[in-house]
């Protein structure tokens, strides 16, 4: 297949084509090439990976900085599950762009009791229907993107639920990177049958070291369910500390297990208090492995502005601590609506973040004395007399029936209203059965005995030998399904939506091509549940169709509520017949800094006429706003209401190279009638072939500008660096003609 074009849409359709034949490129995770003192141009970082070879930076990097877009030696999460994954793989390309380097694709809800695979690619609800299918599919795009941005990404899935060691074989096979795995997730929050769950563990974790999958775990949902999410870090600890050894011992790599580590709180609470304290508590107590830290997702609302300030506190705790990956989380969580963007901004926010902060551990910390580490201290104690407790209790089973997990109390505290599992219930009870003494199992990563000794003795360390190899090694052998559902599945997606693919036609989006979907913010001075009902019927009247708030926030209980809603538009927009107009060239800073240090150039600027207006033309002027003195241009400003006489005249006096006239009024068409004296009297006075004559306002339109005699119009959204570039390049035009 070829290679990705930065200017060309990806072709979904490219993408399934001959995809029973796809093979991954590669497995196994990886990890960022972080440079110990990366330069680029004028600064040094000290906590950075190897720059992208294509990258989109952070708007300020864009606009201020050449697109300076230094990368955090953290990986970078962002999670996608938006039930079609056709779509999700333009997602991917974008987040890629954005920084991300892990892409967690998200289960469609229900999954986990699914006792096994599922085939083709139905549409999901709340996450993908993780199928072969899909998973190849994604696989391959990722394979292409990586190339793109010149970094490798890791794809990552779940690995849980009934159907564990088969969706384990599975991303195996299909070149995944990373997956959640913990068996005390499927027993606490999805009511498996434990036995089962751990046998299955044993059997998923072995096939993950196979294939050198990173592994996450899945102790952080303990603060998404408890009453009070604060008062669970001593468990935390305790099912971190579990998973963990377990993975280890059934054979994988330390530096392959993750612990999901989430600050149990969030703002107003003092958070820092409880956070900081348990994250040198956990990295204390688990040192060997590696730290995944995402935010608490419990106390998320809708408000975006309140997602981006937890996560960047939460992103201070990761860099005073260490993270090896930071995950992003976005107010889609608290909308239930994953819009593309959002995953652009949480990659962001994650970048702009890390980078801020990069240097951090040697400039500050954290100090060894006073109430962090006496907090550190308790929380390790209550660690251990929990894990103490729960042995003598008959071991992690019985603590479960006895609801020790995701009790609201800090332990020993107790509250009893933990979540308890009985040892012989839950989905899957009963399923487990002892291997017979003749057991045979020829296939590579196998857990337990399997008898492949008794047939041929070089057989124990490569179990396929018997069967010339499994699919692990002959993945010809595996066997592709393509698509059940004649009616939901991916082909009959595309068609739906083929009007939008790779033509003219446009339509705005959210999570999938073409759903029309948009947002409007409006203010209204009403009560918050009187304005969430007066803002759709302010909807519908804009057309909008299945209008919804997914955002409210009180201003004053009186006064006004913020409200945002979305809805979808039924009409799509043909790009071939648009009149875009040529985007004005700017000059760079520098060249612009060097031009006018060598030539200065005076000019004199006024709004003229009759008009009162001084905003627009101050920042056109002033270095605050980005104006024309920023590169070393001298302006007499001679106010408001200005005769088109006395400007002419002072630009006379003062020797000035250029006028600079501002009118906003345009009844009778005064302004143009204006520029056109303008022009008139400095044809008069004998210096119009000296002097260069820029008009400007928001009601003027640059071609018309121009008839009247003057050399330049800007209309509304000209800034300074479009009057600055004008004024160089009519000078350097001038200069050539003389």
């Amino acid at each position: 297949m070829k290679k990705l074009e930065v200017n060309e849409k990806l072709d979904i359709r490219e993408i399934l084509k001959d995809l029973e034949s796809y093979r991954p490129k590669r497995r196994g995770w990886a990890w960022r090439e972080k440079v110990d003192e990366l330069q680029i141009g004028p600064h040094v970082y000290h906590d950075c990976s190897k720059s992208l070879k294509n990258s989109i930076g952070i708007p300020a990097a864009v606009q201020y900085f050449d697109n300076l877009d230094p990368q955090p030696q953290e990986t970078i999460t962002t999670e996608i599950a938006s039930g079609r994954f056709e779509d999700d793989i333009r997602r991917m390309r974008m987040a890629a762009w954005h920084g991300a380097d892990h892409l967690m694709v998200i289960r469609t809800a229900g999954q986990s009791h699914f006792d096994g695979l599922i085939e083709g690619t139905p549409q999901g609800i709340g996450g993908i229907p993780v199928t072969r299918k899909q998973v190849r599919a994604q696989r391959k795009a990722v394979d292409l993107i990586e190339e793109e941005v010149g970094r490798p990404i890791n794809y990552h899935s779940y690995v849980s639920g009934v159907a564990g060691p088969e969706v384990a074989v599975m991303f195996a096979e299909e070149g995944v990177n990373g997956a959640h795995q913990d068996p005390q997730y499927n027993v606490l929050y999805r009511n498996i049958n434990m036995i089962r769950s751990f046998i299955d563990a044993a059997e998923s974790k072995k096939v993950m070291a196979w294939a050198d999958i990173a592994q996450i775990d899945g102790a952080h949902n303990a603060n998404a369910t408890a009453r009070d999410a604060w008062k669970v870090m001593p468990e935390l600890i305790v099912q971190h500390a579990i998973n963990s050894i377990f993975s280890h011992k059934v054979g994988m790599k330390k530096e392959n297990i993750c612990l999901s580590t989430v600050p149990p709180s969030a703002a107003p609470v003092p958070c820092t208090k409880y956070d900081l304290p348990y994250a040198v508590a956990l990295r204390d107590f688990l040192s060997d492995y590696k730290m995944r830290a995402q935010q608490n997702t419990k106390y998320i609302t809708s408000s975006s502005r309140e997602a981006t300030v937890t996560h960047v506190l939460n992103m201070m705790i990761s860099k005073l601590t260490s993270a090896d990956i930071q995950s992003t989380i976005t107010p889609d969580e608290g909308r239930n609506v994953p819009w593309h963007i959002n995953n652009m901004e949480a990659c962001d926010n994650a970048k702009q973040t890390l980078v801020g902060l990069d240097g951090l551990l040697e400039m500050v910390e954290l100090k060894k004395e006073g109430y962090l580490p006496e907090k550190v201290r308790e929380l390790k104690e209550r660690a251990v007399l929990f894990l103490e407790e729960l042995i003598d209790e008959g071991g992690y089973f019985e603590a479960v029936e006895k609801g020790f997990f995701v009790d609201s109390g800090m332990y020993p505290e107790r509250n009893g209203d933990g979540i308890g599992r009985k040892m012989n219930g839950g989905v899957g009870a009963g399923t487990v059965f002892e291997r017979d003494e003749d057991y045979l199992a020829p296939v590579t990563a196998h857990y337990g005995y399997n008898n492949v000794s008794q047939y041929d003795k070089d057989a124990m360390d490569d179990p396929a030998k018997l069967i010339e190899g499994c699919t692990f090694e002959k993945p010809e052998k595996i066997i592709f399904i393509d698509e059940l559902d004649e009616n939901d599945n991916v082909y009959m997606r595309l068609d739906e939506s083929e009007k939008y693919r790779n033509s003219n036609f446009v339509k705005p989006e959210v999570e999938w091509l073409a759903d029309g979907t948009v947002q409007v913010e409006l203010f209204l001075p009403a009560s918050k549940r009187v304005a969430e009902f007066a803002a759709l019927e302010f909807a519908k009247n804009m057309n909008l169709s299945d209008p919804e708030v997914i955002h409210s926030e009180m201003m004053h209980p009186s006064e006004g509520t913020r409200i945002q809603v979305k809805g979808k538009v039924n009409f799509d927009v043909d790009i071939s017949k648009l009149e875009i107009p040529e985007e004005p060239e700017v000059l760079s800073d520098e060249e612009l800094w060097e031009e006018i240090e060598k030539n200065p150039i005076k000019v004199v600027a006024a709004t003229v006429g009759e008009d009162e207006h001084s905003v627009g033309l101050r920042e056109i002027i002033d270095i605050k706003h980005g104006g024309i003195e920023k590169w070393g241009v001298e302006v007499e400003y001679l106010g408001t209401s200005c005769p088109v006489e006395k400007l002419v005249d002072a630009a006379i006096e003062l020797n000035a190279d250029a006028i600079l006239a501002s009118t906003i009024i345009s009844h009778d068409d005064i302004h143009y009638k204006n520029m056109k004296r303008i022009h008139e009297l400095c044809v008069e006075k004998g210096i119009r072939d000296k002097i260069m004559i820029a008009c400007g306002g928001t009601q003027v339109t640059p071609e018309i500008a121009v008839k009247q005699g003057v050399d330049a119009g800007f209309g509304r959204g000209s800034k300074g660096i479009h009057v600055a570039t004008f004024f160089v390049n009519k000078r350097r035009e001038m200069n050539n003609e003389n």
